[in-house]
C-alpha cells in the first residue's frame, strides 16, 4: 500500500517524538488492515473487522469516526490508491480533532 510507504518516509524525517509515535502506530494499524484486506471476502467483511483495530484508544470512540473510517476502508478494499490517500486524510483529520480535542482544556474564564 502506497500510503504505508508514504508514512514510513514521513517517519524517517519526523523531528517530533510525539508525531513519530503517532506515525508508528498508524503504520502498524495500516499493516494490520492490509492483512485483513487480504483475508476479507468482500467490503462488508472488511468494514466489520477493520473498524476494531485500535483507531481510538481501546476503540472506545471509534464509532465517532464511522463515516470517514468506512469511506477509508472501502477505498482500501477497492485498492484505489488515490482514493485511499484522500479518505485517509479525512479520517486522520477527524481522528486528530476527536483525540486532541478531548485533551484540550477550556481557557479560564475571566473573573468578574
Amino acid at each position: 500500500m502506497q500510503l504505508i510507504e508514504d508514512l514510513e518516509g514521513r517517519l524517517a524525517r519526523e523531528q517530533s517524538m510525539f508525531q513519530a509515535q503517532l506515525l508508528r502506530e498508524d503504520i502498524a494499524r495500516l499493516r494490520k488492515l492490509l492483512e485483513l484486506t487480504r483475508s476479507s471476502q468482500n467490503a462488508e467483511e472488511l468494514l466489520k473487522s477493520g473498524m476494531r483495530i485500535g483507531w481510538t484508544q481501546g476503540d472506545a470512540r471509534t464509532q465517532e469516526l464511522r463515516e470517514p473510517l468506512e469511506a477509508f476502508l472501502r477505498a482500501v478494499f477497492a485498492a484505489d490508491q488515490a482514493l485511499i490517500v484522500r479518505t485517509w486524510e479525512a479520517l486522520h483529520r477527524a481522528r486528530m480533532e476527536r483525540l486532541l480535542g478531548c485533551l484540550s482544556t477550556p481557557a479560564p474564564k475571566p473573573v468578574a
